[in-house]
């Protein structure tokens, strides 16, 4: 006769055992103890930054330690790029999860007090943000910072939409504007510095200084204070929580001691090829370089941005340093992180965004999902930040709002190396230009397609600086009708701001108070 075994579960504990049983369960509530029911989403947001950091192509010397902390506990999509290479409509495209071909948002835009691309796109004009989407859906959604796009230097002038939001992080027109400080300014003059600084002289926001004031004192490090708090507090709901980080934005200025890091005699410039345009695109700021070169002033921007990166770096690290520390977050938690747009610092003879080369396009983009992602590898499958919108939805279990262009990356959580069959679209508008333009990616070729019918074709595996234009090579004629074919055939025509918009400047009285 066979005896059924006994699950030892089932044995009933004495009350000797259940008190030695306590300092242990105590333990694991304490270290994050996975909890039954929704995950949290931490939903980091970075202005301006490119592949400079240590966990993607890397630049000489950067000391980026906890973006490595990062990208060991998550999957990096080192070929992800922007929708469009500006903060504007990079922003909407994310938070609304519509690319700008269907919106026609393809350039920045100012002037706002609210959600001015509601009226500036139709298509916009009832779409679910990501925010409002979860919070529609069981969560407390709480922001802070910039997420959708603002200026420190254009007080009230936000393209954030309060609505979208159960809390905001001081006044949601301005979130960010207050809380910079500015070093004593020098005049370019006085500097020994020629006429034409690139966005005025006197303002000198195309710059690069030290602050003498504490990183307590800066905007971003306020942020993060907020967000700490934010994840202390205990809540029925699950949390939804935004943390938009303004730095490495211009102007470059952040405390001393980030500068200190960065001795400028040890400072390497970026790989550039005095020909590079021969071949390419003129992106229409030749001149921003011109003045840099002339003015001897290329090392010290780029202290400056490397400076301000590891800044932030700091930042992310007190916020994954909270996150582990607090209760039921540390392994119940989706943490994405990303950038807006890539970033030039003379590469190309560019400086910024605006254009569409790898560059400008491609973004960081980190994403841990408990139980789910396959955290320390990194994918080179293409990924549009579109995606990021679906891929939070079936994550967190929610239904994918129709309006979504983009598709869920969770395939490539769990298993990076999976084939993708989405091409990466990155779209924009020249101020010259009648119509859009389109740089397409997969793993490894780029593909760019002007408003004016240009063309240009880069092998990225052979050629990561894009020096080398292949359109005109038979060869690759099949791979550049491949990758045409992930343009939209008809792409929404650039959206403008109707005149009688409330939020347009004519109509807006008494701005900034």
């Amino acid at each position: 006769m066979t005896r059924k075994k006994k699950n030892s579960l089932e044995l009933p504990l004495s009350p000797v055992a259940m008190r030695s049983l306590f300092p242990i369960i105590t333990l694991l509530l304490l270290v994050g103890f996975p909890v039954v029911g929704k995950p949290h989403v931490l939903f980091i947001a970075i202005d301006d930054l490119n592949d400079y950091i240590s966990p993607l192509d890397n630049h000489p010397g950067i000391q980026t330690p906890h973006f490595e902390r990062l990208a060991k506990r998550s999957v990096t999509f080192a070929n992800a790029h922007c929708a469009a290479p500006v903060c504007h409509a990079s922003r909407v495209a994310v938070m609304t999860g519509v690319h700008p071909t269907r919106s026609g948002i393809y350039r920045n835009m100012f002037g706002a007090r609210g959600p001015r691309w509601r009226h500036e796109s139709k298509l916009l004009e009832d779409a679910v943000v990501l925010s409002q989407h979860f919070r529609d859906h069981g969560y407390h959604a709480a922001g802070g910072g910039k997420i959708f796009h603002t200026l420190q230097w254009t007080p009230h002038d936000s393209q954030n939409d309060p609505e979208a939001w159960d809390e905001y992080r001081g006044d949601p027109n301005n979130p960010i504007a207050p809380d910079w400080p500015r070093p004593d300014l020098i005049s370019d003059k006085q500097a020994g510095l020629s006429k034409g600084r690139p966005l005025g002289g006197s303002s000198q926001l195309f710059g690069a200084a030290p602050l003498e004031q504490t990183d307590e004192q800066t905007g971003d490090h306020m942020v993060v204070d907020w967000a700490i708090e934010q994840m202390k507090q205990e809540r029925e709901k699950p949390l939804f929580l935004a943390v938009g980080l303004f730095r490495p934005h211009i102007p470059w200025e952040v405390p001393r001691k980030w500068f200190d890091k960065y001795p400028l005699k040890e400072i390497k410039l970026p790989p550039y090829r005095e020909d590079d345009l021969s071949d390419a695109h003129n992106h229409g700021r030749t001149h921003w370089h011109k003045w840099v070169i002339e003015n001897q002033q290329w090392k010290k921007l780029m202290q400056g941005y490397l400076a301000s990166i590891s800044y932030v770096d700091h930042q992310l690290g007190r916020i994954l340093d909270a996150l582990d520390r607090t209760p039921g977050m540390k392994n119940n938690t989706i943490i994405v992180l990303w950038s807006d747009h890539g970033f030039h610092i003379g590469e190309k003879a560019n400086w910024e965004k605006f254009a569409l080369w790898d560059q400008t396009s491609r973004v960081p983009l980190f994403i841990h999902a408990p139980g789910v992602s396959k955290d320390g590898e990194k994918t080179r499958q293409p990924a549009t930040l579109t995606d990021v919108y679906p891929t939070l939805c079936e994550l967190a279990d929610l239904p994918i709002p129709s309006q979504c262009d983009g598709l869920s990356l969770v395939s490539q959580l769990k298993n990076p190396g999976a084939k993708r069959d989405r091409l990466a679209l990155c779209s924009f508008q020249f101020g010259n230009e009648k119509n859009p333009s389109h740089g397409v990616s997969d793993e490894r070729y780029r593909f760019i397609r002007y408003g004016n019918g240009f063309e240009e074709l880069y092998d990225l595996k052979n050629d990561p600086h894009e020096y080398e234009n292949l359109i005109d090579s038979p060869q690759f004629a099949s791979v550049k009708t491949r990758l045409a074919n992930g343009i939209p055939s008809n792409s929404a025509t650039l959206a403008i701001l109707p005149k009688d918009s409330p939020h347009h400047r004519a109509n807006q009285e008494n701005r900034g108070k």
